[in-house]
């Protein structure tokens, strides 16, 4: 028998006829017509071949007092719900005609022709029940979408909730120690424990300002704001630096890392601080799904025309079915995993969004649970010639940091207040402003040489302060603060008349850059 896919199956017309020559006349003339017709030998046959694919039945009035009709009725009316599967039958008067007419009642979608009928009004009616037919099909079809649609977002609703409970735990993590830490600060401590105490407050903030980039990182490149800023680098500069960004948390969970990168450079055109990114979270992966004093790798190697990088450890490992979804939104391995580490579930989907950005690509690969992992990202090599000896270069400065005045313009009087005290310690004349009114008369009389001006303030907002304030004083250094870092944002900051935009919470290495600057 030819190979029937589900769409011829779907199409024919299921025959039962009182003589082996009956059938093979009315299936050459369908066939002729170009209607795919299957004979039955028997109602058993008929039941077995509806369940492979109906377009129509059709019958002859002897099947009508066959008792293995009832399979054949059952059949019809456990069909789905769009289903109603249209049924031909051929028949002539007859001395039991009010039995018949009572069994054709029990067929829902019927048409009835008087025998003998002619090959065209045969074949007119079969062609009308196959377009009813196709018209049930676009409604399967329909249905079938609309369901999909209502389990995505049941999927989408399921993530989404998942991701909020573990953004509440991610959040809650840091902000336990640093509340501690608060209390500790108001304590006597000695000298070496209040360090420790700072030293810790510092890291938990730093955690806390990488879930908030994440999330606007995977916001950004979604809608197209990233603009990659590419050269030609050397990629083992930016594994070694990727590595060193990453070495705390490998000290920390006692991990041993195993480094093997070639002895020659590999050239590569890309956004070295993006790659840095790409590379860094997947260490920061390999280190989170590795229970302590685990196994890391690290292999760079050129295969054929491209530069290919693996992070390898012998951690959790991902299930199979699992690994086309790994590099999905909010997307863990393991829930149950104690997810003191676990982070938002958003770091390898950025792996894979930088990466198409630079015209590469990654992929996962696992044996199974607690068998580990190995993540690889391939990018093209760059075949151009090295016109600069000294890339990635870094630098120390030795430059001592002015003293300046400097003004603080915060509605948020804890943040104004925090940033003024802060100035204030590395030697700097500050005075605090907490709205535009205010501001703007403390200039009159302070004179800054700066202002740190927050921008949404009620009344006059900081666009307006710093326009009137460099209507007065042309050098003056307007630094925006916002929690908005859009490209779009800095630029309109950059109309707006400020010389930096920095977006919250601000560092001391914010500071130090601006004020040297």
């Amino acid at each position: 028998m030819p190979f029937e896919d589900e769409r011829t199956l779907e199409q024919r017309v299921l025959l039962v006829a009182p003589t082996r020559r009956d059938a093979e006349v009315t299936c050459m003339l369908l066939e002729k017509a170009a209607v795919a017709c299957r004979l039955c030998g028997d109602l058993g046959e008929l039941v077995s071949e509806i369940a492979r694919g109906v377009g129509v039945v059709m019958l002859t009035d002897r099947s009508l007092f066959d008792p293995a009709l009832e399979r054949v009725i059952d059949a019809l009316e456990s069909q789905p719900t769009w289903s109603d599967v249209p049924v031909v039958v051929l028949t002539q008067a007859h001395p039991t005609q009010s039995i018949a007419s009572q069994v054709l009642d029990r067929f829902r979608n019927l048409t009835v022709l008087d025998r003998p009928t002619s090959p065209r009004s045969m074949i007119s009616a079969v062609r009308a029940a196959l377009r009813a037919r196709e018209r049930q099909y676009e409604l399967r079809a329909q249905l079938q979408a609309q369901q999909a649609a209502e389990q995505a977002l049941r999927e989408a609703d399921k993530r989404k909730d998942e991701f909020l409970a573990t953004l509440a735990h991610e959040l809650r993590n840091p902000l336990a120690p640093l509340l501690t830490g608060l209390h500790l600060l108001g304590a006597s401590l000695e000298p070496s424990r209040a360090q420790q105490v700072r030293q810790m407050m510092d890291r938990q903030v730093t955690q806390l300002v990488k879930l908030i980039d994440d999330l606007l990182e995977v916001s950004r490149i979604a809608t197209g704001k990233v603009v990659l800023k590419s050269r030609r680098v050397d990629m083992r500069n930016v594994v070694e630096a990727a590595i060193e960004s990453t070495q705390p948390m490998i000290t920390a969970f006692e991990h041993s890392l195993r480094v093997d990168l070639p002895s020659t450079p590999v050239w590569v055109h890309a956004d070295d601080s993006r790659l840095e990114q790409v590379i860094s979270n997947l260490l920061n992966n390999a280190c989170k799904y590795t229970p302590r004093r685990g196994k890391i790798a690290v292999g760079l190697t050129q295969e054929n025309d491209k530069a290919v990088l693996r992070v390898t450890d012998n951690g959790v490992g991902i299930p199979r079915e699992m690994l086309p979804l790994v590099f999905e939104m909010f997307t863990q391995v393991d829930r149950n995993l104690d997810r003191a580490q676990g982070g938002l579930g958003i770091g390898l989907s950025l792996v894979r969004r930088l990466m198409a950005l630079h015209g590469g690509e990654v992929t996962a690969d696992s044996a199974g649970p607690n068998q580990g992992s190995t993540f690889s990202i391939a990018l093209p090599l760059d075949a151009s010639e090295h016109v600069s000896s000294s890339a990635h270069v870094k630098e120390e400065s030795t430059r001592v940091t002015p003293q300046r005045r400097i003004l603080v313009v915060d509605d948020n009087r804890d943040a104004a207040e925090s940033l003024s005290i802060l100035l204030a310690a590395q030697g700097h004349e500050t005075r605090t402003a907490y709205g535009g009114e205010a501001a703007l008369a403390l200039a009159a009389a302070f004179h800054p040489e700066m202002v740190f001006c927050d921008l949404g303030m009620p009344g006059i907002n900081g666009f307006e302060v710093a326009k009137r304030l460099r209507q007065v004083r042309k050098n003056i250094v307007l630094v925006a603060l916002t929690g908005w870092g859009t490209e779009e944002d800095k630029r309109k900051t950059r109309e707006g008349g400020f010389d930096f935009h920095i977006t919250k919470p601000i560092t001391m290495k914010d500071v130090d850059r601006i004020v040297r600057s």
